[in-house]
C-alpha cells in the first residue's frame, strides 16, 4: 500500500468553487478502493459549512516562518466519508469571506504549503507522495526541494503536481521571494521562479515536481503548443513527459437511478429520461412540448467555454424549431446576452443566471442535448454527467471534450456524440442542426440515449492510472 496526501487548496464538501473541488472530493475514495492509503489537507476556511467543522477535532500547533516573522498554524483533522482530511488553521489568512481573490493571495498559499510540510512531522502518518492540485499548491514541490529536502524525515518524500487549468498560474510581483517567500535569489531565473519580471508560483511546482500530470491526454499535448501552453510551453517541454488522466465524475452522487432532485428516476431506459423534460419546461416556463427539443448549457459563463461563438449564431439558432436552457454565472456580458434572448423569446429561451445543484441535476436529466463549444477545455465534467442522464453532448473537440467524446458516425453507426474541430460559429450551428436533423429519427436517438448513459466515466479508470503512476514514481 502507498500512502498519499493530497494537497489542494478546495474539495467538496468542505470548500467548493469549481471543478478542483468535485474531484478532490472524489478522487480520494476510488484510490482507497484500489488499495492506496491517501489523504487530504485543506485549509479551514471560514465558509466550511458548521457542521462540518464540528466533526473536527484539534491534533497540534507550531510556528511558520513566513520570511522574517513567524505565523501560527493549527492542525485539525476528521473523517468523512471514509477519507481522513486535515486542516491547517490560521484565522488570519484563512477567516475570511470567499476562498480566492484577496489582496495577499501569494501570502496565503505560501504559508499553507510550508505549513503542510511542517505538518508531516508532527502527524502519526507519513505520506510517501505529496500529490499537489493547481497554483495554489505549487510552492510545495519548490520548498520541499529548497528547504526542507536535506532533512532525513523529508529526503525520500516524491512529489506529483496536477494542473487542472493552466490559465491560472499564480503570478506576483517578483518582490516577495525573499521577504513573503523566504527563498533566495538564486532561484528568480528564468529556468526556476522567474516569470517576466514576476513570480510564478505555477511554473515553480512544474519545475520542481517530481512528476507533472493534467487532467486528459490532449491537454496534455495541447499544453506544450504556443497556442494553448499560456507562456509555459517551454518549460513543460523542458520538463519532459506530462501525463494526461482524464478526470472521473462522482456515480454515487450523479446517480440518475437515486437522484432525489431529478422528477423521475430511470436507469437506461430513454423513455423515462424523457419524462423528466415536461417537468423541467414547466418548472422552466417553458411551453411543454414533448416533441421539441432541449439544448441545455451548464457553464461558467466565461469566453473559455466558447460563448461568444454561441453569441455570434444565436439569431440564427432561434429560427429553429427548439428550447435552449442556460445556467450559470460569469462576465456579465455573456449574463446579459441570454437574459436579452430569454426576454426576446420566452418561448425558446430559458435564461438562469445563477447555480443550484438541484436545478442543474433536473436540467441534465430533463435536456435532450449539452452544448460546450469552449475554446479549451482541460477535462470538462459537464459533458460526462450530462451522459450519465441521457444527454446527448455536442462539443468542440479539444482537450477533455476530445478525449471523452466519440463522434457519431451516421454510416458505420459508430459513437454517441456529435463534434466539431474548428473554433468557428458556423462549424458549431452546422454541428447543432445535425444533431438537430438526427433528433427527429426516434429510434436512432433513442439509440444514442442508450449509448451515451452505457459509457463508464465513473472514477474507477482514473484511479488506477494515478495508483500505477504512483507506483512508478517510488520506484524510480
Amino acid at each position: 500500500m502507498v500512502n498519499i496526501l493530497m494537497v489542494a487548496s478546495e474539495g467538496y464538501p468542505f470548500a467548493k468553487s469549481g471543478g478542483l473541488g468535485d474531484v478532490i472530493g472524489s478522487l480520494p475514495k476510488a484510490l482507497i478502493k484500489e488499495g492506496v492509503d491517501v489523504r487530504v489537507v485543506l485549509p479551514e476556511y471560514r465558509s466550511i459549512p458548521e457542521e462540518l467543522k464540528r466533526e473536527m477535532t484539534f491534533l497540534t500547533s507550531f510556528d511558520v516562518m513566513m520570511g522574517w516573522r513567524r505565523q501560527y498554524c493549527g492542525v485539525k483533522t476528521c473523517r468523512w466519508d471514509g477519507v481522513q482530511y486535515y486542516f491547517i488553521d490560521n484565522r488570519y489568512y484563512f477567516d475570511r469571506d470567499g476562498l480566492y481573490g484577496h489582496y495577499d493571495e501569494a501570502e496565503r498559499f505560501a504559508f499553507y504549503s510550508r505549513a503542510v510540510l511542517e505538518m508531516l512531522t508532527r502527524i502519526d502518518w507519513k505520506p510517501e507522495v505529496l500529490h499537489c492540485h493547481d497554483w495554489q499548491s505549487s510552492l510545495v514541490p519548490v520548498y520541499l526541494r529548497q528547504v526542507y529536502g536535506k532533512r532525513l524525515e523529508y529526503r525520500n518524500l516524491r512529489t506529483i503536481l496536477t494542473i487542472h487549468n493552466l490559465k491560472y498560474q499564480g503570478i506576483f510581483d517578483g518582490s516577495i521571494l525573499g521577504d513573503i517567500l523566504g527563498l533566495g535569489s538564486h532561484l528568480y531565473t528564468p529556468e526556476k521562479l522567474e516569470f517576466y519580471g514576476c513570480v510564478n508560483f505555477l511554473k515553480g511546482g512544474i519545475v520542481f515536481a517530481d512528476k507533472v500530470t493534467t487532467v486528459s491526454r490532449s491537454y496534455a499535448e495541447e499544453i506544450k503548443t504556443l497556442h494553448y501552453g499560456e507562456n509555459l510551453s517551454g518549460v513543460l517541454h523542458r520538463k519532459g513527459d506530462v501525463a494526461g488522466i482524464v478526470n472521473g465524475v462522482d456515480y454515487d452522487f450523479y446517480n440518475p437511478m437515486k437522484d432525489e432532485a431529478i422528477f423521475l428516476n430511470f436507469k437506461d431506459e430513454p423513455e423515462k429520461k424523457w419524462r423528466n423534460k415536461t417537468p423541467l419546461q414547466e418548472a422552466l416556463n417553458l411551453p411543454v412540448r414533448a416533441d421539441v427539443p432541449v439544448l441545455a448549457i451548464v457553464s461558467r459563463l466565461v469566453a473559455q467555454k466558447g460563448l461568444d461563438l454561441v453569441a455570434r449564431i444565436l439569431p440564427e439558432l432561434m429560427e429553429e424549431d427548439m428550447q435552449l436552457v442556460v445556467m450559470g454565472t460569469g462576465e456579465s456580458k455573456f449574463e446579459d446576452l441570454f437574459r436579452h434572448y430569454a426576454w426576446k423569446h420566452p418561448d425558446k429561451v430559458s435564461a438562469n443566471m445563477y447555480f443550484n445543484e438541484s436545478i442543474a441535476h433536473q436540467i441534465y436529466a430533463g435536456a435532450d442535448m449539452l452544448l460546450m463549444p469552449s475554446e479549451f477545455e482541460p477535462c470538462g465534467l459537464s459533458q460526462m454527467i450530462g451522459m450519465r442522464y441521457g444527454t446527448v453532448p455536442i462539443v468542440r473537440e479539444t482537450g477533455g471534450l476530445k478525449d471523452t467524446i466519440q463522434p457519431y458516425n451516421e454510416f458505420t453507426g459508430e459513437g454517441y456524440g456529435f463534434t466539431f474541430t474548428h473554433y468557428n460559429a458556423h462549424d458549431m450551428l452546422f454541428t447543432i442542426r445535425r444533431a438537430l436533423t438526427f433528433y427527429r429519427d426516434r429510434d436512432l436517438w433513442r439509440g444514442l440515449v442508450k449509448k451515451v448513459m452505457q459509457v463508464d466515466f465513473s472514477w474507477k479508470r482514473a484511479a488506477r492510472e494515478y495508483r500505477d503512476l504512483y507506483w512508478e514514481l517510488l520506484q524510480d
